[in-house]
C-alpha cells in the first residue's frame, strides 16, 4: 500500500536550479514529521544540497536515480507515496519515471509545459495510472497552476450561485520575470520532435489535443491563442490592450483537459484563451501588435531552425542553459498576476484574481510545486478520487486551493 511507503516525498532533479529552490521551499512548509527524500544522479551533489539546505535537512535522504536507468526509477517509485519531479525537458527524459509512477502507483507531479509529452503520456499509461490508483499531475508550476485553479474556481462560484454554466471566459496575465532555461529547453525538445514527425504539429496545435474523450469535445467554433485588441473588448470594465501570450497554447489545453476530466462541468459552450496585458498608455497598441507578431515570428525561427543541425547548434548558443536563472534578488523581485473574467449561461459576471510575488518562472513556480507535492502526500482524504494522467484542478481541486492560499498567494473570485 501506498501509505506503507518508506518517504512521503522524493524530489527528484533536487541539484538543478528549480530542484533546489523546490527542496528550500519543502524545508520550510512540509510537516516537521515528513518523510522527505532528494534524489538524482550524483550522490556529492545530493550531498551538498542536503549540506546547504542546513541542519534541519540532516535526516533527509539521498537516493541515487537517473532518468535513463528504468531499475533505478522502478525502485523509487516503490519507496515513496509521492515523486515530484524537475528533470526536463520531460519529453527525452519523463516517460521512464512516468512509467514507473504508473506501475507503483505512486503520485507524481511535475513541471512539464510540454503537450506532447503530456499526449503521449496519456495515450502510454493514464489506463496503468487508473488501475493502481496513481494520481500523475502534470503542469503543477506556473505553466499551469494559476490558469487551472482559477477556471475552477470560477465554476465553483457559479454552482455555489446557481448562475449557470461557463461560457466565454479570458485570462489576462501581467507579470514581472524571466522564462527559464528549461522552459526553453521544453519547447527546443518539442519543435526537435515535430522536425522528426511533422504528424506531432497538430498536438500543439489543435484547443482540444489533450482531451480525454475527442467524442465529447464541445464545438464551439475556432479559438485561437492570438491576440491584438482592446481589453475592453473582454470585459466593459477594462482599459488599455492586450496580446498574445506565449504560454497560453499549453495553458488553455490544461484547462480544456481539466474540463474533460470533470466531466465537462465547466459547461457545453464554455470557450477558453488566454492573453497578456500589453498596458495603457499611447504605445500600447504598437507594444501588443510587436508582441503578437513577436510570438509568432520566434515560433517559427525555432521550428524552423531546430529542423537542421546547424540551426540547433545556432541555438546552443545564444538561448539560457537549462539549469540556470537568476540572483536571489532578481527571484525575490518578481511577481504575477492573473485575472480571469467568465460570463455565465444566466449572464452573471465574475473574475477570478490568482496573484503571486517572486519570479514566476522560478520562485513562484518553487511554492506551486512544492504545495502540489505535498497536497498529492497529504491531502489525499480532501481530494477527488480520480487517478490517471491528471491535471491540477482535476487531482487537487479546492485542496490544492487552500495550500496557496496558506502560503501566501492570493487566490478569490468576485461578481461583477
Amino acid at each position: 500500500m501506498v501509505n506503507n511507503r518508506e518517504f512521503d516525498l522524493v524530489l527528484f532533479g533536487a541539484t538543478g536550479f528549480v530542484g533546489k529552490l523546490t527542496a528550500q521551499y519543502l524545508l520550510g512548509a512540509a510537516p516537521a514529521d515528513a518523510r522527505i527524500a532528494l534524489a538524482g544522479r550524483s550522490l556529492d551533489k545530493l550531498t551538498s544540497v542536503r549540506t546547504d539546505l542546513g541542519p534541519e535537512a540532516a535526516d533527509w535522504a539521498l537516493i541515487v536515480a537517473d532518468s535513463t536507468d528504468q531499475t533505478t526509477l522502478d525502485e523509487l517509485a516503490a519507496r515513496t507515496k509521492v515523486i515530484v519531479t524537475t528533470v526536463g525537458p520531460y519529453l527525452r527524459y519523463g516517460l521512464p519515471l512516468v512509467a514507473a509512477c504508473a506501475e507503483a502507483g505512486t503520485h507524481y507531479a511535475d513541471l512539464t509545459g510540454e503537450a506532447l509529452f503530456i499526449r503521449e503520456a496519456i495515450d502510454r499509461y493514464h489506463d496503468r495510472a487508473v488501475a493502481t490508483g496513481a494520481k500523475i499531475v502534470n503542469s503543477c508550476g506556473f505553466d499551469s497552476v494559476p490558469s487551472d485553479l482559477s477556471v475552477y474556481q470560477l465554476y465553483r462560484r457559479s454552482v455555489e450561485d446557481n448562475t449557470g454554466e461557463l461560457t466565454d471566459t479570458t485570462l489576462i496575465a501581467a507579470f514581472k520575470g524571466g522564462v527559464s532555461g528549461g522552459t526553453i529547453d521544453s519547447g527546443r525538445a518539442m519543435m526537435e520532435a515535430i522536425a522528426a514527425d511533422s504528424s506531432k504539429g497538430a498536438v500543439l496545435s489543435h484547443p482540444y489535443s489533450l482531451s480525454p474523450d475527442k467524442s465529447m469535445d464541445p464545438d464551439v467554433g475556432r479559438q485561437s491563442d492570438q491576440a491584438w485588441q482592446r481589453a475592453s473588448a473582454i470585459d466593459p470594465s477594462l482599459d488599455g490592450w492586450v496580446s498574445t501570450f506565449v504560454m497560453a497554447a499549453h495553458n488553455t489545453k490544461i484547462v480544456r483537459r481539466s474540463n474533460g476530466l470533470l466531466g465537462w462541468v465547466y459547461g457545453k459552450n464554455f470557450r477558453y484563451r488566454e492573453v497578456m496585458s500589453a498596458g495603457r498608455s499611447a504605445f500600447a497598441p504598437v507594444v501588443a501588435a510587436g508582441i503578437a507578431g513577436g510570438v509568432v515570428a520566434a515560433v517559427a525561427t525555432g521550428a524552423l531552425l531546430s529542423r537542421v543541425s546547424a540551426g540547433r547548434k545556432l541555438l546552443d548558443r545564444v538561448l539560457p542553459e537549462p539549469g540556470t536563472g537568476p540572483s536571489e534578488q532578481t527571484r525575490a523581485n518578481g511577481w504575477f498576476t492573473m485575472k480571469t473574467y467568465t460570463r455565465t449561461t444566466s449572464g452573471a459576471r465574475y473574475v477570478a484574481t490568482f496573484a503571486g510575488q517572486g519570479d514566476p518562472g522560478y520562485q513562484a513556480t518553487a511554492v506551486l510545486l512544492g504545495e502540489s507535492g505535498l497536497s498529492l502526500a497529504f491531502d489525499t482524504d480532501q481530494q477527488p478520487e480520480a487517478a490517471g494522467i491528471l491535471t491540477p484542478a482535476a487531482a487537487m481541486g479546492d485542496a490544492l486551493t487552500a495550500r496557496l492560499r496558506a502560503a501566501g498567494m492570493t487566490i478569490d473570485v468576485e461578481r461583477g
